[in-house]
């Protein structure tokens, strides 16, 4: 007795689907694992590429990337060994000077991390880390607002993948150091959310140094065709854990080197 035979095409056309009508029906959806796997990166990123097609195609544009799962608990959690990447939009950038208020945000949590912002092109030669170390024009603090629009964060390496490793915002900090004030792997963290045990953290804890997980950042995104470019904004990876931010949350981080950073979230939901 043969097996069935699985039409990928068709999979990963259905599970582009349930995350897109998902954001736009601003409701969760169930995992998409099982249509593509829980740990197939091929279909993963294919699903991940159909649903941003969509979004550039209705007039979307690609400003930066973001690195997930640097934590090595997390991949652990996941079952992967490895992390993944996203893309970051125009919209989703938000102003730390007015409560954060966006409708698209199902299931947001915050994140502090460093963002790099490109002064060349990573497209071309080794990707070594010097040559990832002169691309960089300069880091900044970040909060990262990751979202799932899969229900109850009930996440595998698949699912977050497809649904552009769980990008939701980001807020930008204002001061700017360049690698040659600021020392990443030796930044400490500290992010507070109003009512819950601070989140701490270092630099080592992603993927040893930050730099690093631009490293490879770099090289994954090349592998995809799709390589890193000037004037990009790099989400580098989680500093320390994770914190929910429900409407009327304020967050405040504070990394060595780079200064401080505060948001407050909508009190509409």
């Amino acid at each position: 007795m043969t097996s069935p035979t699985i039409d990928l095409d068709a999979a990963v056309r259905e599970a582009a689907d349930r995350l897109l009508a998902a954001a736009a029906e601003h409701r969760p959806c169930a995992p998409v694992r099982d249509l593509i796997g829980a740990s197939d990166i091929n279909l993963a990123y294919a699903v991940q590429q159909r649903v941003n097609e969509t979004r550039i195609a209705a007039g979307a544009r690609v400003v930066g990337r973001k690195i997930g799962l640097t934590s090595k608990a997390v991949q652990a959690q996941l079952g992967v060994d490895q992390p993944d990447l996203g893309v970051l939009f125009d919209d989703m950038e938000y102003d730390a000077s007015a409560p954060v208020h966006d409708p698209r945000l199902i299931q947001p949590k915050a994140e502090a991390e460093i963002a790099f912002v490109l002064g060349a092109d990573l497209a071309e030669g080794e990707l070594d880390l010097d040559q990832v170390r002169a691309a960089i024009e300069y880091a900044v603090v970040a909060l990262e607002i990751c979202d799932s629009r899969i229900a109850d964060w009930d996440i595998k390496f698949g699912d977050t993948v497809a649904d552009n490793a769980s990008a939701g915002g980001y807020v930008l900090g204002t001061e700017r150091r360049t690698l040659a004030e600021f020392s990443p792997v030796e930044a400490e963290m500290r992010m507070s959310v109003t009512g819950q045990e601070d989140s701490v953290g270092n630099g080592a804890a992603c993927l040893g140094d930050p730099l690093l997980a631009v490293q490879w950042l770099a090289s994954a995104a090349r592998d995809l065709g799709e390589p890193l470019q000037a004037g990009q904004v790099i989400l580098s990876g989680a500093l320390g854990p994770m914190r929910p931010i429900g409407p009327g949350a304020e967050v405040h981080v504070a990394i060595t080197g780079l200064g401080e950073l505060s948001i407050r979230m909508s009190e509409e939901s």
